[in-house]
């Protein structure tokens, strides 16, 4: 089971979702909030200071001027009871005499600031000023008389609010604007999902198809539906599929009859030089009865023609390997005797230092031909481009796979080259065009471990040198024992 993907297109876009509704829920919120708020205390504040304006209208005419302490105490009482409700304070000043509703009222709610204003105009002056843990409304005003000219009598009426009922009418606000962010969060990313999967489909089904193409599903195509940016991606992946469909045909009809050519070539090659063979066994026969010129020649066209034989033979294997037709002749062998053997019959034995276990104590079944073959290629490579001491090892690393080494003591493979040492025709050195090998011999080598379902690999060793690392299993399935495809 894949572990989900934090980091996913789906996730990202309910993320994205839930912020622009987070973000649009708090911005509404905000603002209706600042606006309800405003309207609650504006509608309070007009309430109170057109109550207090017509009290003021109905007694100013009784008050007389100048007023004495008694009669002020009186006219602030009076101004006070017009709230049923006994929440008004009230307090009264003409010029140093001033006198509350309440005798032990402090009145810390009236700021210098607020008596300044009063002063200086004759206009309502009103201010909310937060006091403890509750906020009150502080009114001001002149008391005037109801003359043509509106004459102030000096007399000055402070008021004080309590705005228990509107901080309650806020904090329900409050209330109600978080209630409703949860249902439009959850809103937000039920909405969120929906779109994700609309937009996640297409991009799913091109997943899919992509990932089928580099499978080797060369006619994968999508449906096409819509006309939006995901439509117009499909219809590129069609197109994009469709092309690289053909140039694969393409340069796989080449390649098939690249290797044709090469197979026919080699075939048709080979009954031409087994008749120059022949020749050329008996002009090597008679070299020693010839004049020393034409020995010369006659023993060159003999190497030359046996390294034409060597070329057309190796490139008659690779087309094999190339149509399929590689078939492993499997048989139950010791492998240490088949090393002994290989290096014998090319009289390396003196030449190379074989590390071989004792005998029966590594075998397997494994044809015995590519086996030679791929240690055959393997020592002669590192005798003709590396150094002595050669050194073949063998060895089994578990019950179930061989081992094989061959270590050269030369210069190593430079770094450029690893790579690509089991290509076909690579050649390191430009200046050894021309050498006893095909240029395929590592490259065939590569090809029977493969049928043997091992791995072979080069690398140069820390005290200088290469190395050639097979790995072998020494047991195969019953179905894939006979065959190498």
């Amino acid at each position: 089971m894949r572990p989900p993907q934090l980091r996913g297109l789906r996730v990202r876009l309910v993320v994205a979702f839930v912020l622009v509704a987070a973000l649009t829920a708090a911005t509404t919120g905000a603002l209706t909030f600042r606006e309800a708020r405003t309207g609650v205390l504006q509608q309070s504040q007009d309430a109170v200071i057109k109550q207090l304006r017509a009290q003021l209208d109905r007694l100013a005419p009784e008050l007389a001027v100048p007023p004495g302490e008694s009669e002020l105490r009186r006219f602030a009482a009076d101004v006070a009871a017009a709230e049923p409700a006994g929440t008004w304070r009230v307090l009264v000043a003409y010029g140093d005499l001033s006198v509350k509703s309440a005798v032990d009222d402090p009145f810390e709610e009236l700021t210098p600031a607020l008596r300044e204003a009063v002063n200086s105009s004759r206009a309502t002056v009103f201010q909310r000023v937060r006091s403890g843990d509750h906020t009150a409304l502080v009114v001001g005003m002149t008391v005037t008389f109801a003359t043509p000219d509106m004459a102030a009598s000096g007399v000055q009426v402070f008021l004080t609010v309590p705005q228990t009922a509107e901080a309650a009418s806020v904090d329900a606000l409050v209330t109600a604007i978080e209630r409703a962010t949860l249902p439009a969060l959850g809103l937000a990313v039920l909405l969120a999902l929906l779109a994700a999967r609309g937009v996640l489909r297409p991009v799913r089904a091109l997943r899919h198809a992509t990932r089928r193409i580099a499978e080797g599903r060369l006619d994968t195509r999508l449906a096409v539906d819509g006309s939006d940016e995901l439509a117009d991606l499909s219809h590129t992946f069609n197109e994009t599929a469709a092309a690289l469909e053909a140039s694969v045909a393409e340069l796989r009809g080449m390649e098939a009859r690249a290797r044709r050519f090469a197979a026919d070539v080699s075939h048709e090659l080979r009954t031409p030089l087994a008749a120059m063979s022949a020749v050329t066994d008996v002009l090597d026969e008679d070299a020693a009865r010839l004049d020393p010129d034409t020995a010369t020649a006659v023993r060159l066209i003999s190497e030359e023609t046996v390294k034409l034989a060597r070329l057309v033979d190796d490139l008659m294997e690779i087309s094999r390997f190339d149509a399929g037709a590689a078939v492993l002749h499997l048989d139950e062998i010791d492998l240490a005797e088949s090393l002994r053997r290989t290096l014998a019959a090319r009289a390396w034995t003196d030449q190379v230092d074989a590390d071989l276990p004792p005998p029966d104590a590594v075998r397997g079944r494994v044809d015995p031909r590519r086996l030679d073959v791929v240690v055959a290629n393997l020592v002669g490579n590192a005798l003709r481009h590396g150094a002595r001491p050669v050194r073949l090892r063998l060895y089994g690393r578990t019950e179930s796979l061989a081992v094989i080494e061959v270590l050269d003591s030369g210069p190593g493979i430079p770094d450029t080259v690893l790579p690509h040492v089991f290509e076909r025709f690579y050649k390191s050195d430009a200046a050894r065009t021309r050498t006893e090998g095909s240029g395929l011999g590592l490259a065939i080598t590569a090809e029977n471990v493969r049928v043997h379902g091992g791995t072979v690999r080069a690398a140069n060793r820390p005290q200088g040198g290469a190395v050639f690392t097979v790995e072998l299993p020494l047991r195969r399935d019953a179905s894939t024992s006979e065959s190498g495809e």
